[in-house]
């Protein structure tokens, strides 16, 4: 057998600091490219947010719910939807921008009006919705179950009983 060499000895030892380098370096793009677990939504014992009365709410107006992580917008024909904060393209949360009157995801510039349609891909499809319910004037938003969209259609909007 022959005798191992100091200029082996060190070949070796970078060859295989190099392996572990690789070896890690895998490890970190499979981490980043695994999808992240949903969110819990509001408290899992009730998942109803109330809202308040339907006169607070404006038409064309956008407004968030921290607590539900979702956002309430009102259509400027009198309808409601409850737009879930997650963008459809990797889940990022999207904030309302006023001044563009727009969505705009922070991680890949996808971009939604206020009905949750795509303006700006990479967004694959429009944002989800949790269903609405008014009751006596009060709008009630039940963020226990998702509702998976290709786009607005206005039935997905609920609409306050005229009396």
């Amino acid at each position: 057998m022959a005798k191992a060499t100091r200029r082996t000895f060190l070949n070796r030892l970078w060859l295989g600091i190099g392996g572990l380098a690789v070896v890690e370096s895998l490890a970190l793009v499979a981490t980043f490219l695994r999808p992240r677990p949903a969110p819990a939504l509001a408290d899992a014992a009730d998942p109803v947010v109330v809202a308040g009365p339907v006169e607070s709410f404006e038409p064309g107006s956008v407004t968030a719910f921290v607590q539900g992580r979702f956002y309430l917008s009102r259509l400027d024909d009198g309808g409601f939807l409850a737009l879930s904060r997650s963008c459809t393209h990797l889940s990022c949360s999207v904030p309302w921008n006023a001044d563009e009157q727009r969505f705009v995801c922070p991680c890949h510039a996808s971009a939604f009006d206020r009905r949750g349609d795509v303006l700006q891909p990479p967004a694959p499809r429009a944002m989800d919705l949790f269903e609405v319910v008014i009751e006596h004037g009060v709008v009630r938003v039940d963020t226990g179950k998702r509702i998976k969209r290709a786009a607005f259609a206005r039935g997905q909007a609920t609409y306050p009983v005229q009396t």
